[in-house]
């Protein structure tokens, strides 16, 4: 992240200002792109298109397109950070192994020095990152040449972006809540928070502390008039992130938990791989409308995990740190892995009769009615595919203690094709009590319940700020789930 760079100002806004802004930022520098602006991709399988529209934002346009997709695939649009490239982006973040295995295609923007010192999206600049302007309807009109191109299905498209990216997804979201269905924001900025390169900054290091409505309000006010249909969104943040402070993600999730008109406190958490804490959001509905991944010890960049795997992608770089593969996780928050966001095409009717037939701190099992003509069945956990069976009957294991889940079944029939899904259920695991515990921010850090960074104290789990990493600073944390924590009155 750094100060813009306009062409008609000429050289006196750089100088001395760029090399300390770019120091500063960390700004996601690599020592060169693998893609140059204007020229053929260098990484295989990564394709320019001209022609996109008008290009008000001087971009460029990439994109990856598994063989043989079919029409009405969904469609991921991946922003790049400061000083990388599409094709830098293309070959770290996982994103093209994941197209290739769930059947999607992806856009990869790029942007340049010619539109900003550090090949930065111009995310806190109103002329690049609001409805109908500059770079934002240069991204816009991406889209529309995708799904011309490639027949993607344009209720499913999606936006995710890193650092720079992060903070330009946001307000892409904000901007378009009409063309993009979901979101992801990796060590990004809430949409709407900063409008110059100084206020850019105080949104890095120590973004504004607004109400959650304030920030809600400056994403109605983004979007077009009477939008009642909002993008889900997921946050990513490192909680050692030195460059933009942890405390954005919980600014983000306030922006995005009110819009959806939801509380901040999380409907459920859970620990995955990496250190990583998955806090859940979910709508009036049940299903996950904002979930935030706070990772314990990881600095500024894109979370990934080299490996074959069925949940690693990725390869680790300057800023692609080696923990958990967001992508992986963004794709099955957003329902790519499973075809429709709305269950299968196929013409199996739903199953009936689902129950829940036990519980323990880490199981819950469930069982329903046979549906003539299937082969098998898929479960759903909150939206997301969690596994197959060919009975009647499953249980899903690992799960957090003390925490409610939502499930669904679908029937499967011989193609492999699933069919609607069933009504929900849920199930809350046993063996976890709330307590609270009321001390010093430094007395909470050394017992685990937080930790600090950069001199400043934050809840674990919840990543919220408690203030200065001292003994007289005393709060009251409670502890909703295993090792997540949120400030409290009890």
């Amino acid at each position: 992240m750094s100060q813009p760079h306009h062409p008609t100002r000429g050289r006196r806004l750089l100088g001395g200002v760029r090399r300390r802004l770019a120091a500063a930022a960390g700004a996601l520098a690599l020592a060169a792109g693998l893609v140059a602006q204007g020229s053929p991709a260098s990484a295989a399988g990564l394709t320019q298109v001209s022609g996109f529209g008008t290009n008000p934002g001087n971009l460029a346009m990439y994109a990856y397109v598994p063989d043989a997709l079919p029409s009405g695939a969904p469609l991921v649009v991946a922003l790049h950070g400061c000083t990388q490239s599409a094709g830098d982006y293309y070959g770290h973040s996982g994103w093209p192994a994941l197209a290739d295995r769930h059947r999607f295609a992806v856009v990869f923007p790029q942007t340049s020095t010619a539109n900003n010192a550090n090949s930065c999206f111009n995310w806190f600049e109103p002329g690049d990152s609001t409805r109908g302007r500059g770079e934002a309807l240069s991204i816009r009109q991406m889209v529309d040449k995708a799904v011309a191109l490639y027949g993607s299905d344009p209720r499913r498209v999606y936006v995710t972006g890193l650092s720079a990216g992060g903070g330009m997804t946001a307000n892409l979201l904000a901007a378009y809540p009409d063309v993009f269905a979901g979101g992801a924001i990796a060590s990004g900025l809430p949409a709407r928070c900063a409008d110059s390169v100084s206020a850019a900054y105080t949104c890095m290091y120590s973004p504004p502390d607004r109400t959650p409505a304030q920030w809600g309000d400056l994403v109605r006010a983004a979007a077009p008039a009477g939008t009642t249909s909002w993008p889900r969104v997921a946050i990513w943040q490192g909680t050692a992130d030195t460059t933009v402070r942890p405390a954005n993600a919980t600014e983000l999730r306030d922006q995005w938990t009110d819009v959806w008109g939801i509380g901040q406190t999380p409907s459920r958490t859970e620990n995955l791989t990496g250190s990583t804490t998955r806090s859940v959001y979910t709508d009036a509905a049940g299903r996950p409308a904002v979930e935030v991944y706070s990772i314990a010890g990881m600095g500024h960049g894109l979370a990934v995990d080299p490996g074959s795997g069925a949940e690693q992608c990725g390869t680790a770089g300057a800023y692609y740190l080696d923990t958990i593969c967001s992508s992986h996780h963004t794709a099955r928050f957003w329902g790519l892995d499973r075809g429709s966001g709305d269950g299968g095409t196929g013409a199996l009717p739903a199953p009936t009769g689902l129950t829940v037939t036990g519980t323990s701190d880490s199981t819950v099992s469930l069982r329903w009615n046979a549906v003539a003509g299937a082969a098998s069945y898929q479960v759903f956990r909150d939206g997301t595919k969690v596994g197959g069976t060919a009975s009647t009957g499953y249980t899903d294991t690992a799960l957090a203690a003390g925490t409610a889940y939502r499930y669904t079944v679908a029937a499967v029939d011989s193609a492999g094709t699933a069919g609607a899904l069933s009504a929900a259920v849920t199930a809350t695991t046993t063996g976890f009590t709330p307590t609270c515990h009321t001390a010093s921010n430094y007395e909470h850090t050394v017992a685990g319940r937080a930790y600090a960074s950069g001199g400043q104290t934050y809840a674990k789990g919840s990543g919220q700020p408690m203030g200065l990493w001292n003994t007289f600073v005393t709060r009251t944390l409670k502890q909703t789930s295993p090792g997540y924590y949120v400030i409290a009155d009890c």
